[in-house]
């Protein structure tokens, strides 16, 4: 996947901000504050983490040598996807989804009704436009 279509499908997703808290070279997606993926965008090639369930996680990582242990990360919960093609695009849309899910799935209630107010805002943006 291209960074153009990678950093557009992400901020795509509802409630989502990108930020640079580890400096220019490490692009982070949070949603409402919460982090659900990294990509190292100056890297040759390219790397991409994400949250992971942490059986899923050791699944990726013998399915395919692109994947590895979180990168700076939680070894059992997050995966570093070097992004040297060989993982199909809708493999890696996939385990965008289920970071962003998870990282919604439990995050804190105050924070889940300000993404519910998000998401109820761009709906009713969507019917307007």
């Amino acid at each position: 996947m291209e960074f153009d279509d990678l950093n557009s499908f992400l901020l795509k997703k509802s409630g989502t901000k990108l930020e640079l808290p580890f400096g220019p070279e490490t692009l982070v997606y949070k949603v409402v504050g919460k982090m659900y993926a990294t990509i190292a965008w100056q890297a040759e090639p390219m790397t991409l983490s994400l949250k992971c369930n942490p059986e899923q996680a050791l699944v990726l990582r013998e399915k395919y040598l692109a994947v590895n242990p979180g990168y700076h990360m939680s070894k059992i919960h997050w995966n570093t996807i070097t992004l040297d093609g060989s993982i199909p695009n809708q493999e890696l849309i996939a385990m965008i989804n289920e970071s962003y899910r998870l990282v919604v799935a439990f995050m804190p209630k105050r924070l889940f009704k300000i993404l519910v107010g998000i998401v109820e805002k761009e709906k009713a943006q969507k019917k307007e436009g």
